[in-house]
């Protein structure tokens, strides 16, 4: 098919720029009987579709013109177009608006190509859909690129506000633009970070939550790898599938909370446990920041020792017959008979001690690290009342 002298072309160009507008509002009036998307959508973003697909039209005669420009000609097509208007219409949808805007135009073709020019202008607007589809994909990849990088700006901000403990109202604004909605259960972990890629870590470790059903939050705070997990699902699968994004060394798990609000301080338990961590070698992977209570508090951190004291040493004070026992128990190794020598008392009794010391403060003396807990809590509130006498 040989092609048309330059006089014919302009001469069709022209034609199609005289025809834009009213191939357009046809083309407008096709995707409002056919695109149910299209009809739910507000004037203004509707207004903008339209000049979208006016521009394309028109471009159709400024390419027919001169084609080895293509490249600069159909991004000009986008650059009518809003930025916001691929965040409302996704690449899938314009795809729907660029071959109905084509049919339009195929369908028209008589009247504004020559019978002797028909054949030459309808293969000539496929070659330019193509040039326009590969237009729309540049377009969407590179919005998708910077909306990549604001995302990852701002939930580094928002992973900082939780480690921060920065609880306002913008914090829960800030999560919600990044689709953090309304899980049932919230925990935060945290460990070792592995080298390489911050960027693809970063991005694995969402994948790694986001395929167990999660909705996840995170970033890297002085090498260790900060992870906010919520989900309505079954936490312990999204935990399982987290530990793969952590380095070699041991992992801490937050207690479970409710929302971002709580898990700001649940994140100061974590790294409490994280400093910790050393002092319990033989401890599990992960472990939970309120295992490692007797540590923590051991190392100082306030919160720990407010809550053994809280949670052991308060209630066994006001059952002074429990404190003795949980006392004698812990100096005999655990003996049953030589707490029950040491007291005078028979070693059933003993043994219904021991389990009531379970039901008012939650620890079985009978198990190892409990005992070791309680004895540290002990030790603490001595020291507490001592400080502060009655």
């Amino acid at each position: 098919m040989s092609r048309p002298s330059p006089a014919q072309i302009t001469a069709l160009a022209r034609r199609v720029e005289q025809a834009s507008g009213n191939l357009s509002t046809r083309a407008q009036h096709r995707m409002e009987q056919t695109l149910p998307w299209f009809q739910a959508m507000s004037p203004a973003p509707r207004s903008n579709v339209g000049l979208l697909v006016q521009a394309g039209i028109r471009g159709l005669a400024d390419w027919l013109r001169e084609p080895a420009a293509g490249a600069t000609i159909t991004a000009d097509v986008f650059a009518v177009a809003p930025q916001e208007l691929a965040r409302l219409v996704t690449l899938e949808q314009t795809v729907e608006l660029i071959r109905i805007a084509v049919e339009i135009t195929e369908d028209a073709i008589n009247e504004f190509a020559t019978p002797a020019m028909q054949a030459w202008t309808r293969e000539a607007v496929l070659r330019y859909s193509r040039e326009i589809a590969f237009a729309a994909a540049r377009v969407y990849a590179r919005a998708a690129e910077q909306r990549g990088a604001w995302d990852a700006r701002l939930e580094a901000l928002v992973v900082d506000a939780i480690v921060r403990g920065d609880l306002s109202d913008s914090l829960l604004s800030r999560a919600s633009a990044l689709g953090w909605g309304q899980p049932a259960k919230v925990v935060v972990l945290a460990g070792r970070a592995p080298e390489g890629d911050t960027e693809r870590l970063l991005a694995h470790t969402r994948r790694l939550g986001h395929d167990a059903g999660a909705e996840i939050l995170t970033g890297i705070q002085t090498a260790r790898l900060v992870v906010v997990a919520g989900t309505s699902g079954r936490m312990s699968r999204v935990i399982r599938a987290l530990l793969a994004a952590f380095d070699d060394g041991p992992i801490v798990i937050g207690p479970e909370v409710t929302g971002l609000v709580d898990a700001a301080q649940s994140v100061q338990d974590v790294f409490a446990g994280l400093r910790a961590v050393v002092a319990r070698p033989s401890s599990p992977r992960p472990v939970g920041a309120d295992d490692l209570l007797a540590e923590r508090a051991l190392g100082g951190d306030a919160r720990a020792v407010r809550v053994l004291i809280s949670s052991v040493f308060e209630p066994l004070r006001g059952e002074p017959a429990l404190l003795d026992t949980a006392d004698a128990f812990i100096d005999s190794g655990g003996a049953i008979e030589g707490t029950g020598r040491a007291l005078f008392v028979h070693a059933n009794t003993i043994r219904y001690r021991i389990r009531r010391i379970g039901e008012v403060c939650g620890y079985d003396l009978a198990a190892s690290r409990d005992r070791y807990v309680v004895q540290v809590a002990l030790a603490l509130g001595r020291m507490e009342a001592a400080k502060n006498p009655l």
